[in-house]
């Protein structure tokens, strides 16, 4: 038996690739692996602007990679590619996606399209870690329930009334909500937070849960939202 340590092995690798997906299929009894791309193109130069590759198996959607040019960052762009990379997700049946990203690249963006935090693995250059996502898929015309909250804070307890809010929001995926966008004034004494349930019935459970107790120093208004633009 020889042992060869080495760089890239093609021939290695294919062969792995073969023997791992038989093992995986005889294992979970799914065998739909298929491979998923998203790419956008600048309609006068033909040149890539941004792109997402990843995988759906099985009802599950992992996310590879996730690249947009510099001079389009900003622009929304990685949105649209998250959301079509979910609608195609849902159109072969998937009802979860994986997605997993280094601290200094952009966890803040998976967050903001409703990706919840599972995990993390230390040891990345540079003193980073890898953040692992997971977001469940809603069913394709599944009614959502969405809200916009305005909340003023108080001068003179600001941090006690930023540190409540950080803790009901951490309780929205417990009832299928998630924060999709969140603005905060210069002076920082107010936000506008757009959430989404999966329905009126899931946003009741929120507002009862026992360990959401309000803070009364914080003053809330609640407007239902019907469409939202990028």
């Amino acid at each position: 038996m020889t042992i060869t340590v080495g760089g890239e092995d093609k021939e290695l690798s294919a062969r792995l690739d073969k023997e791992l997906t038989a093992f995986n299929r005889a294992a979970t009894g799914a065998s739909d692996e298929t491979e998923l791309s998203v790419r956008a193109t600048d309609d006068t130069t033909g040149e890539i602007t941004g792109g997402l590759t990843g995988w759906t198996w099985g009802g599950l959607c992992g996310v590879g990679m996730l690249w947009v040019r510099d001079d389009q960052r900003g622009t929304g762009l990685g949105t649209r590619l998250m959301r079509a990379a979910e609608e195609e997700a849902r159109r072969r049946g998937c009802d979860r996606v994986i997605v997993s990203s280094f601290s200094f690249q952009a966890p803040s963006f998976y967050r903001r399209l409703g990706y919840v935090e599972t995990g993390r693995s230390e040891g990345v250059p540079g003193g980073n870690v890898d953040v692992h996502f997971y977001k469940p898929l809603d069913a394709p015309g599944a009614p959502a329930f969405q809200l916009a909250v305005v909340l003023d804070y108080p001068a003179d307890a600001l941090e006690e009334a930023l540190a409540y809010e950080e803790r009901a929001l951490a309780l929205l995926p417990r009832h299928g909500g998630r924060l999709e966008r969140r603005l905060r004034t210069a002076d920082g004494l107010s936000e506008v937070h757009l959430v989404r349930f999966p329905c009126e019935d899931a946003y009741r459970a929120y507002l009862a849960d026992p360990d959401r107790t309000p803070d009364g120093r914080i003053t809330a208004r609640v407007l239902e939202v019907t469409e939202v633009y990028a």
